[in-house]
């Protein structure tokens, strides 16, 4: 009886009050991941179909605002809004013009991740390319991180910054061979295998409780392409590839049947063929204006992605907001039939950065520049992301199959925030995800 009371003294206590469904929880992002990929058959997705027939999927997933890669990221290993965890875009807002600089490290996240609260019940964690995760106190992390300075390696600093030391080359010797920017660049299918194969090393080897991993080639093949052309389909395919290198792994280290996995994304993607620059409107009416160098500014906007996000230089500055408004009000009906603005209001309502003293969501086919010349209309193409979630283009997909989970249910939309409460429920973790909610269908009973 005293070797008993001993045993579970020592497990922690989040372990004791809520029950463990599963040993092992991976959760896969694919940047851009839109539902299409796996509800149409024209995609070379089988390994994609296969999980939803042995899952739950959604048919979308409504993202965040503005709908950008990091704070994204954030909300699915948060549970919580850019309102509340603090990473409000990709890049921070610079006055003085950006700099480059994104929201790499971990510290800068306002609430609890899933990472900390695994680590505090004594769980495994580890992690490849996840956003804002330098820093993070994970067992085994590979972080995505980068330097701002041109003459070095672009993988250098994650060479450097991954943990513990030694991570990344005995990766390199044990699974992918020397690494460089060229194999990892998300230009190329290669990166995502080459990432996937950095998963199931760190799989097969340490056999994590939690692994987060982030595949972004589909991304930038977006950008370029638009929602679809042939690079798009060749880096679904990749992706899809590297899910399949990720359960053949979780297959061949035995624990298959203690796994489950999540594949989801950050946002889907969107058609544009016409940029908006509204600091061109600031810089006429004299708020925003650069001369010899020198920025003088009452006023600017900052744009994410699709979106753009009005900073006053005192926030309390109601004279210099209501002149925006009036500018942006006296427009011509041709221009503001192109987005509509977003008061404070409704930002605090849909969890968007608390700085900003309104935003302009523009609608499907235009995107917002930081532009501060030229006409305010400019033409432009590909495609892009950062859209107020509210339509179906932007929102992005979710999958989870394996233990633990129902199999062949479809649900018809579920929001980002609500996967971090259920894999926080399927590794029997307290963790408080402040704006998710754990839909209990998604699970068998036990």
């Amino acid at each position: 009886m005293r070797k008993l009371f001993l045993v579970l003294f020592l497990v922690p206590l989040s372990v004791q009050l809520s029950a463990q469904q599963v040993k092992h929880v991976i959760i896969i992002s694919i940047d851009g991941f839109r539902p299409d990929f796996y509800r149409e058959d024209t995609w070379a997705t089988p390994t994609l179909h296969k999980m939803v027939e042995e899952g739950v999927s959604a048919d979308g997933v409504r993202g965040v605002f503005p709908s950008v890669t990091y704070p994204s990221h954030t909300t699915i290993i948060t549970g919580a809004k850019p309102l509340k965890h603090g990473i409000y875009y990709n890049s921070p807002f610079e006055a003085e013009g950006s700099t480059g600089r994104w929201y790499w490290e971990t510290s800068l996240i306002k609430v609890p991740t899933l990472w900390d609260a695994a680590g505090k019940a004594g769980l495994k964690t580890a992690s490849v390319y996840w956003p804002v995760s330098s820093g993070a106190k994970i067992d085994y992390n590979i972080p995505e991180v980068w330097t701002l300075d041109t003459n070095v390696d672009r993988v250098a600093p994650v060479r450097a910054l991954s943990t513990p030391k030694g991570l990344f080359e005995e990766i390199e010797l044990n699974a992918t061979g020397k690494l460089d920017a060229q194999k990892l660049s998300s230009d190329f299918s290669s990166a995502d295998e080459n990432g996937s194969r950095m998963v199931a090393y760190l799989i097969g080897k340490y056999k994590p409780n939690l692994l987060t991993f982030h595949i972004f080639a589909v991304d930038h093949a977006e950008h370029n392409d638009g929602r679809d052309g042939d690079h798009v389909r060749t880096a679904v395919a990749g992706a899809d590839h590297a899910v399949n290198n990720i359960l053949e792994a979780i297959e061949q280290a035995g624990i298959k049947d203690s796994t489950t996995v999540i594949v989801t994304g950050d946002h889907g993607f969107v058609n544009v063929h016409t940029s908006v620059s509204p600091n061109v409107w600031l810089a006429q009416n004299g708020l925003y204006t650069r001369t010899n160098g020198k920025l003088n500014w009452k006023a600017q906007f900052h744009t994410s992605g699709a979106a753009a996000f009005l900073m006053l230089k005192d926030p309390k500055d109601v004279k210099t907001l209501a002149q925006v408004q009036q500018i942006l009000n006296a427009l011509p009906e041709s221009q503001k039939k192109l987005f509509r603005v977003v008061n404070r209001a409704e930002l605090d309502k849909v969890g968007s950065d608390p700085n900003a003293a309104l935003a302009l969501a523009p609608i499907e086919g235009i995107s917002m520049s930081s532009s501060l010349t030229g006409n305010a209309l400019k033409p432009a193409s590909g495609g892009t992301h950062g859209f107020y979630p509210d339509f179906q283009h932007i929102q992005t997909g979710f999958i989870v199959s394996g233990a633990g989970v129902k199999k062949n249910v479809t649900l018809p939309l579920i929001g980002l925030e609500d996967i971090a409460p259920l894999a926080a429920k399927l590794l029997g973790i307290n963790f408080d995800a402040p704006d998710g909610i754990l839909y209990p269908g998604i699970l068998v009973k036990k």
